[in-house]
Order: C-alpha cells, then structure tokens, then sequence
C-alpha cells in the first residue's frame, strides 16, 4: 500500500494538471458512484490535497472527491488522448486540455460535502500528519507524549493512523532502527527522552522520504554507494526488506519478524528487544 510520501508525491502531480482548472470531461465509473457526477461537473478544481493515505481533490461549490488507494489504487497522469497501460478497473477519469488523470483500482471513492468531510470515519480519527505543512514539530512530539498511546506496542502503534498519519510499513522499520528502538517495546518501556526522539525521527525520515522519493538510508551512504554500483533496492533502505542482509551501521546481520502478518525488519544489535526475542 502506498505510505504517506507516495500518496504526497501523486497529489503533487496532479496538482500540476488538475489545480486551477475546469474538466473539460469527468467520469466517475466505479459502480453507485455516477450518481454524484452533475455535482462535479463544469466546476473548477481548487485543490489536490493528501491526506495521510487518502487523496482529496477540492472542486469549487463545496465538494471534494474523496479517494483512498487501498492496496491495488493507482493514480496516472498521460498527455490527452493517450491512455496508461494498464489491465486495472479504470474508477475515475478527469479530462483536461492537454492532460489526463486516471484513478485506477482503488474501490474506496467518495464524493464528500464540507460536513461529510468533516465527519468522515476515516479522515476525523487521523493524528497529525507528518507532511501536512501545518504539522509542527511540536505537535507531532505532543502526540508522542499523549497518555493515550502509552500503553501500546510500537509495531502496531506506528501503523495506526490516529497517531501519525501517512505511516507504513516501511516506515515503520526505519523509525524504529533510527530511534534504536524494538518493535515490541511500548512508550511507558521507554526513557523520559525516547517519545520526543521517536517523533522527531518519524518526522525527519517521512519528509526525507518524501524529498528523496521513498529513500530512508543515510544520503551520504547512498550517494557513495550509487557510485559503488548499487541498486536503488539495494541502497534506499536502512534496514526495511534487508533480511540476511549486513546492518550498514554495526555489521549484524538484519531480520524480520511478522507481526499481525505485516513484515518488521530491524537489526538486532542496534535495536535491542525490552523482552527477548
């Protein structure tokens, strides 16, 4: 699924196309949702906004299309008249002069008035969104240190969207190898420092994601390993999806454990485990 960085970098180019302008043709094809279309129609877009892992598009006349990708969700943008290639179910298509935008596969698809919006059951239980420009690093630290989430595991803390929102799976792995922490401890486990340092390094890590396109690792690492030959696979991460692999800090070897059938992979001595393994 994609995480927070992903969904931003999607909103930023169709925010290039769509923003400022009127559809010259809108086509709204997922089964029930047709129906919403004569609200759309002939109005200007305002906005692309993301929101955590869902995607608002702001029209003028007081409504949004709501969209969340889910698992199989793609957004495309191509020059008009052509089309992606691409076997999935073709949901949202928005027509303009000399571009196309087509949401493809994702079933989750809304279109939302001001109080709608406000009370969606999705976008009303977010946390602070770590890319939202109005997040501040003192909101997300504040959050950290919220009584609520004491008591939680940081293997599914870290994933919930009510906490920080735009985190996935791996960031997930990479917050936690940054901060040295195991994914089995909870924020009452941890020093008075920790929750501060688990929420300044959420926020670096998803902004540098973002900024480097899913790139975690160390950029001063990554530039010499580029030169090395390596791989974008191979050097973008600090841990996530390196099982077996050489800890590029201390040397251990990097593992995984499946939690709630979502993957973790952490390094063992830089991160080690309040419980035992």
């Amino acid at each position: 699924m994609p995480e927070g960085p992903e969904i931003r970098l999607a909103a930023d180019k169709l925010a290039k196309v769509l923003s400022g302008r009127v559809p010259e043709q809108l086509d709204l094809l997922l089964p029930g949702l047709e129906r919403h279309a004569a609200k759309l129609q002939g109005k200007r877009i305002l906005s692309v906004q993301p929101r955590s892992k869902a995607m608002l598009i702001h029209f003028d006349g007081g409504h949004w299309l709501y969209s969340h990708n889910q698992l199989y969700g793609r957004w495309y943008v191509v020059r008009a008249g052509k089309a992606p290639r691409t076997q999935r179910s073709l949901r949202v298509a928005i027509h303009m002069r000399d571009h196309s935008a087509f949401l493809y596969s994702a079933s989750d698809i809304e279109v939302l008035n001001a109080a709608q919006l406000q009370q969606h059951p999705y976008l009303s239980k977010l946390g602070p969104d770590l890319l939202d420009p109005q997040t501040t690093r003192d909101i997300v630290r504040q959050q950290a240190q919220d009584a609520r989430f004491a008591r939680r595991r940081l293997s599914s803390l870290l994933l919930d969207q009510a906490f920080f929102a735009g985190l996935g799976n791996y960031l997930r792995s990479e917050i936690l190898y940054l901060a040295a922490l195991s994914h089995d401890a909870t924020l009452r486990d941890l020093d008075a420092q920790a929750p501060t340092r688990l929420a300044d390094i959420a926020l670096d890590v998803t902004l540098q994601a973002y900024r480097c396109r899913g790139v975690t690792n160390d950029l001063e690492r990554v530039a010499r390993l580029k030169a090395e030959g390596y791989t974008y696979s191979q050097y973008r991460h600090h841990v996530f999806a390196r099982e077996g692999l050489d800890c590029w800090t201390c040397g251990a070897t990097i593992s995984r454990v499946d939690v709630s059938g979502r993957a973790i992979f952490f390094c063992p001595d830089c991160q080690p485990s309040l419980r035992g393994r």
